[in-house]
């Protein structure tokens, strides 16, 4: 019988269309077809954080979230993977970014793995996943895999697209077979399991 996993994929861009966005469904484009050669078929959510960013300002100064934000919630949380991308912004992640995962129930992200990612103009940014990014998800106890990607703009041509896509291929790797030996799936059909733990609360607390 062929299994089936959730991914999730979340996306912290601004503009439209995006790298943020474009590096992020390469991504999981990737991580699917690593799945799909250990026969698991993979249920794909893409979360564009640029059309939660009312929902999340109002969920911030009340503590409740929008059925829209309520249903994102629960999707990346009850995923079985999850993959995210931020563009740097003052040398860290955006504010959109971090404020979706400031409402999360903390909890609720444990022993998930997480494939980690970022844009920006400049490779002088390209340590962000490992001083901001991992110490993230570290805190909100996820399972981030060994390599991050990052993809600054020159790396969207010709000459260095080989090695991005490398570096795409074995995160995509690496997410792929923790995927597989997740014990997270039948948390998620639990009432009482990830997805419903952060069902609308968020780790949020207006003050």
């Amino acid at each position: 019988m062929t299994a089936t996993r959730r991914l999730a994929v979340v996306s912290g861009g601004l503009s439209q269309p995006s790298s943020t966005r474009m590096l992020a469904d390469r991504l999981a484009k990737a991580t699917v077809e690593a799945l799909g050669e250990r026969s698991i078929e993979v249920d794909v959510t893409t979360v564009e954080l640029r059309d939660h960013a009312r929902d999340l300002t109002s969920m911030m100064l009340t503590g409740f979230a929008s059925p829209a934000l309520e249903a994102t919630i629960d999707a990346v949380t009850g995923a079985d993977g999850l993959i995210v991308v931020s563009p740097v912004f003052s040398a860290s992640y955006s504010g959109l970014f971090k404020s979706f995962f400031d409402v999360i129930d903390p909890a609720s992200l444990e022993q998930m793995p997480v494939l980690l990612g970022a844009t920006a103009g400049t490779p002088r940014h390209s340590l962000v996943i490992e001083h901001a990014l991992r110490p993230l998800f570290a805190y909100l106890r996820a399972e981030p895999v060994a390599t991050g990607v990052f993809a600054a703009t020159d790396d969207w041509g010709s000459e260095a697209g080989g090695e991005l896509a490398a570096r795409i291929e074995r995160a995509a790797r690496q997410l792929a077979s923790r995927v597989e030996a997740s014990d997270r799936a039948g948390a998620n059909d639990d009432p009482w399991g990830f997805a419903n733990a952060a069902a609308g609360l968020g780790g949020f607390q207006p003050s």
